[in-house]
């Protein structure tokens, strides 16, 4: 027997729900994965809108006041980042595409974690006392700031473009840095991002007019905001500059590939030998500087390169500081590979004291935790592990009647604020980096990298050289000023070449500490106690009651 269909016709004139009404957040998703990807991007180099730092949390923030459903957010989000960082880092692909692919969407899912904890955050605020609302704002932005420690720290540290990064191009900002180091700029632009989330929910979505439109959030980012510039404003208009040292910089540009190719060796020191006496014949300086690991050769391991060095500081006259690859072999003692650097001068010769890398990159120059991780030496151009240096000790080179101590930061070593401050620690009254970018092309790279030593100099209030194998080279002052970029014709910083540069120094500060020198991180311990605080106090909270959009609650 047959049962008949009872179930009722469907309605041919019924209106079908939309694709929008169906996945009511789905327009959401779309728009924050876009923008964020997007705002990220441009706060950076190669971009360099550091405005969008100003922005670039906002559409995650705002879609997080509507509630919507946590696998969805949390997908939209961490994919956003994954792939911004990504993108970010792009240029890690002339190494290992493999590399790329992992330490894109582990930074990614790092800062994603703070998106997260916004999810879980921000609906629970809604209805509070404007206090209540603005201390676990505070903390929230603290939870940001130890992300980015965490970052610096776990396996052996990658703190590559924290938040403060995106304003290398725009100083005043940076201040702050010089007593609570480049965090509390991380801090005042993350809070920033939230306080004018909050404002734009209560405008756009809330309703309020009038009076009702203020919002207690907003207003606390625009005092973080002037407190990190304005009490500064004096010192960074006022200097008073005297001139430190002549410095030729010099940029041999020898590509990667033919860098340690024993063909091209005799080459490769032509090339430093012509560059150097082009640039310091024309520019007269009290010393000149090389970039890291510039002798395609090494240090007492080479026969030759003791000679060869000697013989180009005779034909200077001029003290060179430049970078080595040196080895060292103790009794009963296998040999051992330092990336370092030392002071070659025409009269005394190859310093025998010796400066050694304390900071090795990750799966670059060291393998961690080599029993998990050994495999990747497979995918990665590693030869062999480097051995880290302990010692920040400055070299004393002649300036006219004196000498200045001059710190040295090889490569990485710039991206860490601890390593810069134990040099300026130790005595250095100006930094020198010297690196090698030229592992990584010439697209965004040398920008980034060099956006971290601007971030050196404001926290430790020293002037800070750049020597790049081909880019980014030149100075920037204890205010985070640069003052000097080497550039050819065609107005970029990737070309064979030089320049001798004049280094200043404010009166003010010389023979003087920076606050966060001499006190530390001690902004971490702060940020750790505010994000406790803000975690405890919303497990506290009990849901507001329901209140009519734009009535003064939020």
């Amino acid at each position: 027997m047959t049962v008949p269909n009872t179930a009722p016709l469907a309605d041919p004139y019924e209106t079908k729900p939309t694709l929008w009404q169906r996945y009511p957040h789905l327009g959401w998703s779309l728009a924050v994965f876009g923008l964020t990807v997007l705002l990220t991007y441009a706060c950076f180099p190669p971009f360099n809108a550091g405005e969008a730092a100003y922005a670039f949390a906002i559409p995650a923030l705002l879609w997080a006041f509507r509630k919507p459903p946590f696998k969805l957010f949390a997908w939209t989000v961490l994919g956003a980042q994954a792939v911004a960082w990504t993108i970010l880092l792009g240029w890690l692909y002339h190494v290992t595409w493999v590399g790329l692919f992992l330490l894109g969407p582990f930074v990614g899912v790092i800062i994603g974690v703070w998106y997260l904890a916004a999810w879980w955050t921000i609906p629970r605020i809604a209805g509070q006392q404007a206090l209540v609302r603005i201390i676990i704002l505070l903390g929230l932005a603290a939870l940001w700031v130890l992300l980015e420690w965490v970052r610096s720290t776990l396996f052996g540290g990658f703190p590559w473009l924290t938040l403060a990064a995106s304003q290398w191009q725009r100083p005043l900002i940076l201040q702050s840095a010089s007593y609570a180091g480049a965090w509390s700029v991380s801090y005042i632009l993350i809070f920033f991002n939230l306080a004018a989330a909050a404002y734009s929910h209560r405008i756009f979505f809330e309703g309020a007019t009038g009076l009702r439109k203020r919002s207690p959030e907003f207003s606390i980012g625009l005092i973080l905001l002037m407190a990190g510039a304005f009490p500064f404003l004096s010192d960074f208009l006022n200097q008073k500059r005297v001139r430190l040292a002549r410095v030729s910089v010099i940029q041999p540009y020898i590509p990667q590939a033919e860098k340690w190719d024993e063909a091209k060796a005799i080459q490769d020191l032509r090339i430093l030998e012509k560059t150097t006496w082009d640039t310091s014949r024309a520019g007269a300086p009290d010393f000149i500087v090389w970039p890291e690991a510039a002798p395609p050769m090494a240090l007492y391991r080479d026969p030759n390169a003791v000679s060869w060095l000697e013989s180009v500081a005779k034909v200077t006259r001029k003290p060179i500081l430049f970078g080595t690859v040196y080895t060292e072999t103790a009794a009963g003692s296998p040999e051992s590979w330092y990336n370092g650097a030392t002071v070659v001068d025409p009269i005394t010769g190859v310093s025998p004291d010796l400066y050694a890398k304390r900071k090795l990159v990750p799966f670059g120059e060291y393998i961690p935790l080599r029993s998990i991780f050994g495999w990747l030496e497979k995918v990665v151009q590693i030869g062999g592990d480097f051995q880290r240096g302990t010692d920040a000790h400055p070299f004393l080179l002649p300036v006219g009647p004196g000498r200045v101590p001059v710190g040295v930061l090889i490569c990485y070593e710039d991206i860490f604020p601890a390593l810069a401050r134990e040099t300026a620690q130790s005595g250095a009254e100006v930094i020198a980096v010297i690196t090698n970018n030229a592992w990584y092309g010439e697209g965004g790279a040398a920008y980034q990298h060099a956006a971290h030593s601007v971030l050196r100099a404001v926290e430790t209030r020293r002037p800070v050289i750049r020597c790049g194998n081909g880019g980014w080279s030149g100075w920037i002052d204890e205010f985070g000023n640069i003052r000097a970029t080497l550039k050819n014709e065609d107005d970029s910083v990737y070309f064979r070449g030089g320049d001798t540069l004049t280094i200043t120094r404010d009166i003010h500060w010389r023979d003087r500490q920076s606050f966060y020198t001499e006190h530390g991180d001690w902004f971490l311990v702060v940020s750790a106690m505010l994000a406790a605080v803000a975690y405890y106090l919303t497990l506290s909270l009990r849901p507001a009651p329901l209140t009519a959009p734009g009535d003064g609650r939020y």
